[in-house]
């Protein structure tokens, strides 16, 4: 089945959602259009101009980038400039290019949550919350005949997920009384004569990004032409989200050898460790992909024992020592790993919805740094 860019972006937007990026980061479609059929969507770390023509030489229609390709607003669009022809070049190749930043970081089952599986951290919290929603609950009527497949799709969906619980749900029966008028094209009944149904009434929760899928499934799976439900705001439960996550190993193991392993793991030659000693043993550990350093005080806060996180700046890393805590900074490229996580998933969704696109991983290295 062929699909188009907006149709790829809203399944992607429903699993890493643009609102839980951090404020101003400017995450979303950034060149081109996505209203246009898609054959060929490759992933990246970074948009390069050495990645722009590898799209170009592979023929895409759609980049998926991690780094936005415009973080900060272009004054001047000038193809003598290496920065913006690369954008001229995707313009005339007709290449889109979207950015999920910050909000791959934060999601559940983000970048994060990726580094700490490879690195059998098991994550109990993040470092600091970015977000919380209230949830609101849903009332709607719908016919006892149809009321288990409604059910069913809202349970499919996500819709009633809550921590360890999914298919959450709460039903009563009752008798739904209506008239069809002289233009309504009623599921049940007649025309201009009184009707009884035996119904059911469902609750179910569900958080407010999911209002377009709530609505999208009632549409579908209701028989009346004018379904009837209600939504009250929950003002006692909410689902928070946060950057960075902290998480305890499964055994205590040396500092050093917890560095090794964070090596071998990223297939890195060399690290940048910041001790105030080396002979300690690592249980706690906090990460944050990127630039996470203004979060190394959180790590502190809840207790861990080791920092992982890239780009540290010479001075903070004195302060950090000062105050006792180990920081591993593997460099900002180890967020490459997202390349073949995503495309994966892509992959995944291509077998289960039948659709005729090529997903694969930039083969460019964009790390700009070499140790030698």
């Amino acid at each position: 089945m062929k699909i188009t860019g907006a149709e790829f972006i809203k399944q992607f937007e429903s699993v890493v959602p643009l609102d839980l990026a951090e404020d101003s980061d400017p995450v979303g479609l950034h060149i081109g259009t996505l209203n246009k059929p898609i054959n060929r969507v490759m992933m990246t770390l970074d948009v390069r101009p050495d990645v722009v023509q590898e799209a170009i030489d592979k023929k895409i229609d759609l980049i998926v980038a991690k780094h936005p390709p415009i973080f900060r607003p272009v004054k001047h669009l000038l193809v003598d400039d290496f920065q913006t022809k690369m954008y001229a070049d995707l313009l005339k190749h007709d290449i889109a290019v979207y950015a999920a930043h910050t909000n791959m970081d934060i999601v559940d089952n983000g970048l994060n949550d990726l580094f700490c599986e490879m690195l059998d951290i098991d994550a109990t919290d993040y470092l600091r919350q970015t977000h919380e929603y209230f949830y609101r609950k849903l009332v709607v009527y719908v016919p006892t005949t149809h009321a288990e497949s409604l059910r069913e799709a809202f349970g499919a969906a996500g819709i009633g997920a809550y921590h360890d619980y999914d298919y959450t749900s709460f039903s009563s029966h009752g008798t739904g009384r209506f008239r069809p008028l002289e233009k309504a094209q009623p599921a049940i009944g007649e025309n201009n004569e009184l009707t009884s149904v035996e119904e059911e009434k469902i609750e179910v929760m569900f958080l407010p990004q999911e209002y377009p899928t709530v609505l999208s499934i009632i549409n579908e799976y209701h028989p009346y032409e004018e379904p009837m439900f209600d939504i009250f705001p929950l003002e006692n439960i909410s689902k928070t989200y946060g950057i960075g996550r902290i998480g305890i190993l499964p055994q205590p193991m040396p500092l050093l050898d917890f560095v090794e392993k964070v090596k071998q793991t990223f297939g890195l030659n060399a690290i940048r460790l910041t001790t105030d000693t080396k002979d300690k043993q690592v249980k706690t550990v906090a990460i944050c992909g990127g630039s996470g350093e203004k979060f190394y005080k959180d790590a502190l806060k809840k207790g861990a024992d080791v920092y992982i996180t890239g780009d540290v700046y010479y001075h903070t890393a004195h302060d950090m020592m000062e105050e006792g805590l180990s920081v591993i900074d593997p460099g900002h490229y180890i967020e490459s790993v997202c390349k073949k996580y995503y495309v994966d998933l892509f992959n995944q969704w291509k077998q289960q919805n039948d659709w005729d696109v090529t997903f694969i991983e930039s083969d460019v290295n964009t790390n700009p740094f070499e140790i030698i």
